[in-house]
This record gives structure tokens, sequence and C-alpha cells, in this order.
């Protein structure tokens, strides 16, 4: 009973009515707090029609809760929730807002566009059909005018929310995606930049298995050629000589083993070839005269002795910075002058390329290049115990710079250099918590903008509707005369307004003696020299028995206007 209790927890978590997809927890705390601020909302669109017109606000109180629980659950339940709550707005218009939040919500979470078609068109015609539909029994005003209404209200709280909520789901789905390729672009750029140092050191590994093979070479064959000359002469040194020889082999072995997992390398011919005069003051005039072969014009200055003397590996850093330098000059930037400095001191090896803008720019500079070749470079450098900076200059050119202490460490090409963290994409982590406040700060700010244009819209709307609702509502081709029935006077005119009836008061005719009641429609018509005409329907029973026509005053008079009795 004990192993089954956490399952049930964790379902019931994630079954909270308050909770979107892939949310936990019950979310209760914004469930209240999302409550209250739907509670203002509905407040403040009732306060808004209340000044417009009291009729519209017909069932606000009872039906404002309903509203708000449907809002509250729209993550859970989306369409049903926005088609709830238009369907609701066609009776009660104070929970516009709420529809509008509901309709921005559903859209934006949606990824399908024929869905998120099918529940604004489909919420669009709940909206109009109800309030057409109820609009006549809540004495707002016949079905036309309900209709009208409706449409003003779907088109400012259900379509224009939904586009918006639709634009602003496709521009975050669109920046994950953006984030994550740049991480996947980044992660590329990691393996290949590792992948190209890797080539480095297998290239290093690769001359250091030539020159200590060829010496353990010479090694081998002297030490035959000994064992062959002591086994007459000396021959109790003749087993010496022989383990040497065997060791020299041993060695020799052990070393094609150790780095055969290297792969193959392709061999260096010309220049490229690894000598004993690789680095010198020669080798680098010769990789000068081959790239002057091929129309590029150099020039190069020398400081310093040259480095016949030093180090193997210094000097083919040398050449291999030079020689790659120039071999992407050749690529990007055919034609540009280009200046090669070399100045040796005591301690270190400057290295400096430097060329210009070309002529033409060359069709190569497309993306074709993938940057490892500065990147082995880098590695070869950093393994020395130096550094090496490539970049644009001022001018526009380009210039690699590398310094190479001239007598690095024994363990030097042992030891792990820094990873390149040169151009790295700058990716916004999405769990900082100030990215997340900031996120969560702006996303209020726009929300309650857009809830201030949406609520400017809908009561501008709805104003105009109600100003003209006998316009568009009562016109009937029957002119209400005595004797027709209560449904028929009703259809071909506006619905009691308390305004009219208070205008009336102590301005009107007396009322016919067997009168039941009367009825004062909307005063729609223009005042002439400060009068308003009213018109007064008498009904007994249901059976119209009077029409009286007479003007009351825009401001306070003296009671008595003139009247006419039909």
């Amino acid at each position: 009973m004990s192993s089954s209790a956490p399952p049930v927890t964790e379902n019931r978590a994630t079954r909270s009515p308050f909770a979107g997809p892939g949310e936990r927890g019950r979310q209760l705390w914004r469930a209240a707090g999302e409550a209250v601020l739907a509670g203002a909302l509905v407040l403040l669109i009732y306060l808004g029609e209340l000044e417009i017109d009291a009729r519209l606000v017909n069932g606000a109180a009872a039906l404002g809760a309903i509203g708000i629980a449907l809002v509250l659950v729209r993550r859970r339940f989306p369409v049903a929730s926005v088609v709830g709550l238009a369907a609701l707005m066609g009776v009660v218009p104070s929970v516009a807002l709420l529809t509008a939040v509901a309709a921005y919500t559903a859209t934006r979470r949606m990824r399908t566009p024929r869905r998120r078609v099918g529940v604004l068109l489909g919420a669009a015609a709940s909206a109009m059909l109800t309030c057409a539909a109820f609009a006549p029994a809540l004495e707002v005003g016949s079905s036309l005018f309900g209709l009208a209404l409706g449409a003003v209200l779907a088109v400012t709280t259900i379509v224009v929310p939904g586009l918006v909520g639709t634009a602003a789901g496709q521009q975050g789905r669109l920046l994950r995606a953006l984030r994550e390729r740049a991480v996947a672009a980044e992660e590329v750029r990691r393996l290949a930049d590792s992948e190209s140092r890797m080539r480095e050191r297998s290239r290093i590994a690769a001359e250091m298995h030539d020159l200590v093979g060829h010496r353990l070479s010479l090694v081998s064959l002297h030490a035959g050629g000994l064992e062959m000359a002591l086994r007459k002469e000396a021959p109790e040194l003749r087993d010496e000589a022989a383990v040497v020889r065997r060791a020299t082999r041993d060695a020799m072995q052990e070393l094609r083993e150790a780095l055969g997992v290297l792969g193959p390398l392709g061999q260096d011919t010309g220049t490229a070839a690894l000598t004993d005069a690789t680095g010198t003051r020669a080798d680098v005039e010769a990789l000068v005269e081959e790239s002057r072969a091929g129309g590029i014009p150099v020039e190069l200055l020398w400081e310093g002795p040259d480095l016949d003397a030093r180090p193997s590996r210094v000097r083919r850093a040398v050449h291999r910075v030079v020689r790659e330098s120039l071999t992407n000059v050749h690529r990007y930037a055919a034609g540009a002058h280009v200046t090669v400095t070399v100045r040796h001191t005591v301690e270190r090896v400057e290295v400096r390329v430097c060329n210009g803008v070309p002529p033409i720019r060359s069709a190569v500079v497309t993306g074709l290049g993938s940057g490892r070749g500065l990147t082995g470079l880098r590695e070869r450098v950093a393994l020395l115990g130096g550094g090496l900076e490539a970049g644009r200059t001022p001018g526009g050119g380009f210039a690699v710079a590398a310094e190479i202490p001239t007598a690095p460490g024994s363990g030097a090409e042992t030891v792990d250099a820094a990873p390149d963290d040169s151009g790295s994409v700058a990716l916004d982590e999405p769990g900082s918590w100030l990215s997340v406040l900031q996120r969560r700060v702006a996303g209020a700010v726009t929300g309650l903008l857009g809830l201030v244009g949406v609520s400017a819209m809908m009561l501008f709307g709805v104003l105009l509707v109600d100003h003209s609702r006998y316009d568009l509502a009562y016109r009937s081709p029957e002119q209400p005369r005595v004797g027709m029935t209560r449904e028929q006077v009703m259809r071909a005119v506006a619905p009691d307004d308390d305004a009219s009836r208070a205008a009336a008061a102590g301005h009107e005719p007396p009322r016919p003696g067997s009168a039941t009641d009367c009825l004062y429609p909307y005063a729609g018509g223009k005042p002439e020299g400060g009068r308003l005409e009213i018109v007064r329907y008498c009904f007994r029973s249901d059976t119209l028995i009077a029409i009286d026509r007479f003007t009351v005053p825009m401001v306070t008079e003296p009671h008595g206007g003139s009247r006419t009795h039909d």
C-alpha cells in the first residue's frame, strides 16, 4: 500500500486543472493570484459598460464567477475555456477581457494552424450567436443588435488576441529553435576545434616518429656493423653489440606501435617536407618564393640570427605558421600584399604574417573555409608554451601573430593546451534566475498594455454599437398603430427605456383611464430648440390603445411642454 502512494501523488499533481502541459505541481498560488486579477478585470469592464448602458451588465454578478473559473483552467482545457467564455460573453459582456486572456493563451500554446483557426472561428461564432439569442430576452435590444454587439466583442476579444497569441507562440518557438541551433553549432565548432587539435598533435607525433625513427635506424645500422666487426676481433663484445642492435630494433617496433593508432598521413613533399633545414631562414625564404611564383606579392623581414641552432620543434612551428598563413592568403586574399616578419631574440621567436585588402574579392570567401588550420596552429604553438593570435586588421586585412619560446621545456609538448574560446556563441541560459525574472517582468508589462488596448477597443466598439442600436435593430415595415398587440409593437420599436421614462415624468400628458401600463422607448431623435421628443405607447392588457408624442426640455424648465395626442 505504501509503495503505491507516490504514483498517486504524482498523478494528482500532473492532473491539476490549473497546470498546463509540462508543468508540475498544483499551481494553487498562481491560480489564486489569477483569480484576484480576473475579478478586478470583470469589475473594471462592469463599471465601463455600466456607464454606457446598465442593461449590458445584466447578470454580471452571478455569471462572473463562472467566467473566472473558466479562465483559471485555460492552460489545462484551452478549447473549452475559450469557447465557454465566448458563449458566456454573449450573455455577460463583463467577462470580455477574460475571454481575451483565454484566447491569447490558447492560440499561443497551439502548434497546429488548423486547430487555431477552428478554435477562433468557433469561439467567435459562439459569442455572436449567444449575444443575438439573449439580447431580446435581456431587453438589451433586438437579435440584430445582439448580432452586431457580438461581432464587435468577437473581433476585439477573440480574433485580435488570438492573432497576437499566434504570433507570440510562433516567435517563442522560433527563438527556442534558434537557441537550439546555436547550441548545436557551438557543439559542432567545439568538436571541430578538438579534431583540429588532435590532427595537429598527430602531425607532431608523426614528425617525431620520422625524426626519432631516423636516428634509431642509424643506431641500429651502426650496431649491426659493430657486431659484424667484433665477431673476429673481439668475440666477447659481440654479444653486447647484439644487445644494442636488438634494443634499437625493439624501440623502433614499440615506436611504430605507439604511433600507429594515429592513422596514415600523407607524405609531405616540396617545401612542406621535414628536413634539418625546416624553419630556418632559407626554408622561410623558399616558402616566400613559392608564394611569389603563385602571384602573391610577399615581402620578408627577418630580424636576428638564423634558427638553425634552435630545437627542431621550434623551427617546425615557425615553418607551420608561415606556411599556413600564406596558404590562407592564396585561398581568401589572392593578390593582396603580404608581409612576413620573423623576429628572433634570445628568449623567443616572433612570427607575424599580415596581408592587406585583396584587389579582387575571392569567391572562396563565402564560408567554405573551416578555420581548422588556425586552430591547429594555435594548438601547436600552445604545446610549446607560446601563443597565437589571428584576426582582422583595422585596414581590412588579416594578420596572424605567434610568439614561440626559443627553449621550450622538456615537457612542453605534453601539456594540454587551453581550449580556444575565441568567437564562441553567447547563449542565453534559460535557467538563470535573472533572465527568467526579466522575461516575466517583460511579459507582465506587455500583457498589461495588451489588456489596456483590448479594453479600449472593446469599449469603443460597444459604445458605437450602442449608439446605433436603434438605427440597426428596430426597423419595421409596419408602423405602430392603435389596436396592435404588445408583441407587434415590441418588434417595431425599441424596448422600454428608464431614461426616457424619467425624462417624461412631469411633462407627459395624462394617461388614458383604461390604460394598464405604458411603454417609453429610447428617444433617439435629435433635440430641436432645446427640447427632445418622446413617444409613449399605452396598453390595455396587451392591446395598444394610445400613442402620445410630446416634447420635454433638455434642461430644467417650467412644466408644460407642447403635446399632441393621437
